[in-house]
């Protein structure tokens, strides 16, 4: 099924994203829809000690991906930018590495989700200045979201700490 994109003639925004700042935000939201896939794996995956605790923080850091995902696809929409989250898209433009495809040991799992958070705080990272630039306004979203997924990337690695 064969589906045309149509013009939205609802909304005239008083702001309109220009194509670098369209490009910056699909970075973003690529990798941060990329990464509530990639935790959805690990947690439904991971195994061993410290099981209960990680399984549910996993899905912490599903929660704030997939709240970040649609916050920065609704702030496409908002100021005339179509955001494109389908899953051929997300596969082929995701920073975030590859995740695990079966069982994976519980410090092996941290390792992993904590390079996953880390490679979208580099994209939300390496885009705000620019994003700043032309729309303080989604900058902000970045910046929320950059120190959520930090906390998370900090909470996680600590478990795999040793002295």
């Amino acid at each position: 099924m064969s589906m045309k994109p149509v013009k939205d003639p609802a909304v005239t925004p008083s702001f309109t994203a220009s194509a670098e700042l369209a490009a910056n935000l699909q970075r973003a939201l690529v990798d941060i829809t990329a990464l509530s896939l990639v935790g959805k794996q690990a947690h439904w995956n991971v195994v061993g000690p410290n099981f209960r605790d990680l399984h549910l923080n996993l899905d912490e850091v599903v929660d704030i991906s997939r709240e970040g995902s649609d916050t920065i696809a609704e702030r496409m929409r908002a100021i005339n930018a179509f955001p494109d989250a389908r899953p051929a898209t997300i596969a082929a433009q995701t920073s975030v590495p590859v995740a695990p495809e079966a069982a994976v040991i519980t410090s092996d799992t941290v390792d992993y989700i904590v390079s996953a958070i880390n490679a979208v705080v580099t994209t939300l990272r390496d885009i705000h200045d620019a994003v700043d630039d032309e729309d303080p306004s989604s900058s902000g979203i970045l910046e929320d979201f950059t120190q959520r997924l930090e906390q998370q990337s900090w909470f996680l690695a600590a478990q795999n700490y040793s002295a």
